[in-house]
């Protein structure tokens, strides 16, 4: 009976370490994933196009007084591409929950725009951003009161009117960097 109490024991030993193995590489896999890889709208050029005319009809639409006005939080060379894609994923909940309805009647391709744009959310979500965890960030917070002070049909004008620049960002920070190895080789193809 000891031998099998033994042979039981090393047993459970060997998968216990086995499971621990598949447990770090699927976290490590999970953690290498980040920056997230692009969700589909975002390398879509129909939903690139919709955010720009979207862009330019609402950017028509504003007073000139506001055209010097930046709503968008510009990218700070100190904060990661994950970082930047989440916080901007944040934003872009914000529209989808506070702006984009407001403005739903004013351009024909706004529904398939919305349906884009929460896919994008719902893939950025799924890869890793939690969105509460930016909803306090400083630059989330100076969007909002900027919009706020902006207030109504101008604040969402102005808003929608830099859709492009949150797309952009959206597009450019939220995809995984290609591997240096492969830059490298790229580089020296290109010799």
């Amino acid at each position: 009976m000891k031998l099998d109490n033994a042979t039981i024991a090393s047993c459970l030993r060997s998968a216990a370490t086995a499971l621990a193995v598949l447990f770090l590489i699927a976290w490590t896999e999970q953690v290498v994933s980040h920056p997230v890889h692009r969700s589909p709208p975002l390398k879509d050029p129909k939903t690139h196009q919709a955010v720009r005319e979207m862009s330019q009809h609402a950017q028509r639409k504003e007073l000139e007084e506001d055209t010097s006005i930046r709503l968008m939080p510009r990218a700070s060379a100190d904060q990661n591409h994950m970082e930047i894609c989440c916080l901007h994923a944040n934003i872009l909940n914000f529209y989808l929950n506070n702006i984009l309805h407001k403005y739903s009647y004013e351009h024909p391709s706004m529904h398939q725009l919305k349906t884009d744009l929460h896919r994008v959310s719902e893939d950025l979500q799924d890869q890793g951003c939690n969105l509460t965890h930016y909803h306090n960030h400083r630059h989330t917070v100076e969007f909002r009161r900027k919009l706020e002070k902006m207030e109504g049909v101008r604040g969402i004008n102005k808003a929608v009117g830099e859709i492009d620049i949150l797309f952009t960002y959206l597009h450019d920070y939220c995809e995984a960097p290609k591997p240096f190895a492969n830059a490298t080789n790229d580089a020296d193809n290109d010799n």
